[in-house]
């Protein structure tokens, strides 16, 4: 067995996705890439500590989880966040956005206005388009506003956003369409904190980065990471923290977020994945997106 290792998670750059390994190594994914990589036998999930620091107690976690912390650590991670509403001191100026992530899945949310796209890339947005631009409380007051005046949501479960990406629209009009009117209503508001700059509406496409425009649909999606288990694929499109891979078993989605905390080694040849699967139901048959092949660590 070769030397195993551990992914930190999927990063967007200004080239693409990235996987990143604990150690600093990055493995840039490309269209066609093939995926593949097994899970140490034997082995076990392990807590990925928090906020830089290891677990304590190495504690084993669940394999379905995203988030891939203990108890304890999961609360010490959200401590001073901007998501928990913890740092209302921060003086970094932030913006506010809309997201769309298909029909009918339209968000609010905020993000640092330093971060640039980033936050939306990382989240699958497919279009967005910023909305304003100010101090955190005055970005997370309009954020507030947008729910209660307008019922915007500032959160889409993952698995609604890969439900809808393989019935969205054509043209990127189409795809702008919901957050233009949403963009127009937000700003016809009159409560609207003073020290938040509106923003005019312009629209941002992400199909083609997450190349979604021609990726077939997914058949289903990887339910966990368990000891032993195999993934190998092409790697077709990618969105958030989603990888689309072609397998042997049609196009699979794996959310990279299961895969930290597992020892992870190089796979051989093969697109297969043996791990658990959950089948999507009734995939639509006209869509645009095709599911992800497995993930390969770097070599040792």
């Amino acid at each position: 067995m070769g030397q195993a290792w551990k992914c930190s998670g999927l990063r967007w750059s200004a080239d693409g996705p990235v996987l990143v390994w604990d150690g600093g190594r990055r493995s840039p994914l490309t269209w066609g890439k093939r995926v593949a990589f097994g899970v140490v036998d034997g082995g076990v999930r392990i807590c990925v500590g928090a906020r830089g620091h290891a677990c304590p107690v190495r504690a084993v976690v669940p394999g379905r989880g995203t988030g891939a912390r203990c108890e304890e650590c999961a609360r010490l991670d959200r401590a001073h966040s901007v998501a928990a509403d913890t740092l209302a001191d921060d003086p970094r100026p932030y913006h506010v956005y809309l997201a769309w992530f298909g029909p009918g899945r339209v968000k609010v949310g905020i993000t640092a206005l330093e971060r640039g796209p980033a936050r939306l890339l990382e989240q699958g947005a497919v279009c967005f388009s910023w909305l304003g631009a100010g101090p955190l409380m005055a970005a997370r007051r309009t954020e507030e506003l947008l729910r209660a005046a307008l019922r915007v949501p500032d959160r889409i479960p993952y698995a609604e956003k890969r439900a809808v990406r393989a019935v969205l629209p054509r043209t990127e009009a189409e795809r702008s369409a919901e957050i233009a009117d949403l963009h127009a209503r937000a700003l016809a508001l009159n409560t609207w904190p003073e020290s938040l700059a509106r923003e005019p509406f312009r629209a941002v496409d992400h199909v083609g980065v997450f190349g979604l425009r021609d990726a077939p649909p997914a058949v289903g999606a990887v339910g966990e990471l368990v000891a032993g288990g195999v993934v190998g694929g092409e790697l077709v499109a990618a969105a958030g923290p989603d990888l689309h891979l072609a397998t042997t078993s049609g196009v699979l989605v794996l959310d990279t977020r299961l895969m930290s905390g597992w020892d992870l080694v190089p796979a051989g040849a093969g697109d297969e994945v043996t791990l658990p699967v959950r089948e999507f139901k009734a995939p639509p048959q006209d869509g645009l997106f095709q599911l992800p092949a497995p993930l390969s660590p770097p070599a040792s």
